[in-house]
């Protein structure tokens, strides 16, 4: 993929942001999980809800979201895999969230509708694209887009092995001018971190790599370490 150049440096110099995802922690100790994560130097708390339909998977809700914004001064990073998420938008933001994604593949009829409602909430907007979905649909929408999330296994399940393909989206993405925070969900590692990074990312969620690292810290370290290596000037930008 080609760059200009004044797009690749300006993409280079994002700032990574590392987002654990809650999903992995042990949710019987989920406020002193959250208060590792953040002495290990998260960013974000990445926070997934899923409601057994547009997803095969349950997990947290409202009540949960509220209660973890009061424990914690990091964003609440909250990642919708739910089917109809207009008619959730605010309701997730009254209850803590900072950044709200939702799926494409969720609304794609009324598409248009539901990124309004969301951009209503005053949250920032994420709008997250599956494992099998290519980037096209929202093209004529990336000025209104804060963040896209790329995933890189299909939502619904942690613990999935990385698919190489979500960098050819990533770098899609860029080539199209797409200055905001991309980030990148599923498989994160200090393997793959690098190459989305080179391709344009700059957020990541990760979740068993750094909740069931010996040291969550150590992990954090080897990510932050990968994806500034990646983001050395290469022969990836030209003129």
């Amino acid at each position: 993929m080609v760059w200009q150049n004044t797009l690749y440096n300006a993409v280079m110099s994002l700032p990574i942001r590392i987002a654990p995802s809650l999903l992995a922690c042990d949710f019987t100790r989920l406020g002193a999980e959250m208060a590792r994560a953040e002495a290990a130097g998260a960013e974000w708390h990445h926070v997934d809800v899923m409601d057994g339909h547009f997803v095969p998977n349950l997990s947290i809700g409202l009540p949960v979201v509220e209660s973890i914004k009061k424990v914690t001064k990091l964003p609440l990073d909250v990642h919708l895999m739910i089917e109809q998420p207009g008619e959730w938008a605010q309701r997730y933001a009254d209850a803590g969230a900072d950044i709200l994604t939702f799926h494409y593949e969720a609304c794609a009829a009324n598409f248009e509708a539901t990124l309004a409602q969301y951009k209503a909430t005053g949250c920032r907007v994420g709008v997250s694209i599956n494992g099998g979905t290519e980037p096209e649909p929202l093209r004529p929408y990336l000025d209104q887009i804060d963040m896209v999330l790329v995933m890189s296994i299909y939502a619904g399940f942690g613990g999935q092995k990385f698919m190489p393909e979500c960098l050819g989206r990533i770098e899609k993405l860029r080539s199209w001018g797409f200055k905001g925070d991309i980030q990148v969900d599923g498989g994160i590692t200090d393997e793959t971190i690098g190459p989305c990074t080179k391709a344009g990312a700059n957020v990541f969620v990760a979740g068993t790599y750094l909740f069931k690292a010996d040291s969550m810290a150590s992990a954090m370290g080897r990510l932050r370490a990968a994806a500034a290596a990646a983001q050395q000037p290469d022969n990836n930008a030209t003129a």
